[in-house]
């Protein structure tokens, strides 16, 4: 069996968003969010997978947004967003997102008790918080100096950082540690593992991911993402890498027109102003300003 990357826009919203997920997705969120308890009885995912009917759109695959019933009856609103790419402006997009989906509950005239809150799980393949050695992190509002809470929780950053993940199939002992896995290593895995079929809704999410399982559209655009990725990472490797080369240039000449004022300020009203420049190779304007500075 070949399994799709489920880190890929398309495939991740197809695994988790499609009519038929929401089994998968309740899992999913109950073991991250809520460690395994079965909080969430109930969801509606409000913009569920569609194959895409126009080729090269994008914009088709959009981020998983659920209305959750909880155990106690009360509705939450969750949106979960898989990230491959750090792109600028991603950490305001997160706020912006988890607002907006807040503040646009309410019509006109309604009361702000109708709000419920929005909780953003925020799932990326790259490292955000490098001073945090764990998977997961989660903000709430706080005090600034006394960081006490604010009295309600309606808006929390839930962030997983897979690269963190580093525990083999072995080690998998919860279904929060399992869904993790399958993040991370299906596109690698050429059957499902005994312990991950154990949980019936990580088995189905296997199933869905199943390459043959997939039509030639849904083919094709796992591939134009893949491809979009890659380039993608590329791209920002070749800045990276420029940028390192421009900055050992600038340093290499910095240094050298360092050595070459130090040079100057030694010989200063020993030998003629003409003649330092000659030895050292600094302009008349360079040398006078030099002078200025010694004042």
């Amino acid at each position: 069996m070949i399994f799709i990357n489920p880190k890929i826009d398309f495939a991740f919203k197809k695994i988790f968003g499609s009519e038929d997920s929401k089994d998968i997705l309740i899992s999913f969120l109950n073991a991250l969010i809520y460690e395994e308890k079965p909080v969430i009885q109930d969801l509606e995912i409000l913009n569920p997978y569609l194959a895409p009917k126009i080729r090269g759109v994008k914009d088709t695959y959009l981020d998983i947004k659920a209305r959750i019933k909880s155990e106690d009856n009360s509705d939450r609103t969750v949106i979960i967003e898989m990230q491959v790419l750090n792109i600028e402006g991603f950490e305001k997009r997160i706020l912006y997102n988890a607002a907006k989906s807040y503040s646009t509950q309410l019509a006109s005239g309604q009361s702000y008790n109708l709000l419920n809150p929005v909780i953003a799980l925020t799932i990326t393949d790259f490292v955000m918080f490098p001073d945090l050695e764990k998977v997961m992190s989660r903000f709430v509002l706080k005090e600034k100096d006394y960081l006490i809470d604010y009295p309600i929780y309606d808006i929390e950053l839930i962030f997983v950082e897979l690269p963190k993940f580093k525990k083999q199939l072995s080690e998998l002992k919860f279904i929060n540690d399992k869904w993790l896995y399958f993040l991370t290593e299906a596109r690698s895995l050429v059957q499902v593992p005994e312990i991950m079929a154990e949980v019936p809704e990580i088995k189905k999410a296997f199933y869905i991911a199943n390459q043959a399982n997939l039509s030639l559209d849904e083919l094709e655009d796992q591939e134009k993402s893949e491809i979009f990725i890659q380039d993608q990472r590329g791209a920002i490797t070749k800045a990276i890498k420029d940028g390192l080369q421009q900055g050992i240039q600038q340093g290499i000449q910095q240094g050298i027109q360092q050595n070459k004022l130090e040079m100057a300020r030694k010989m200063l009203n020993l030998i003629d102003d003409q003649v330092i420049c000659q030895i050292t190779g600094l302009s008349i304007t360079e040398l006078e300003a030099l002078k200025m500075s010694n004042l």
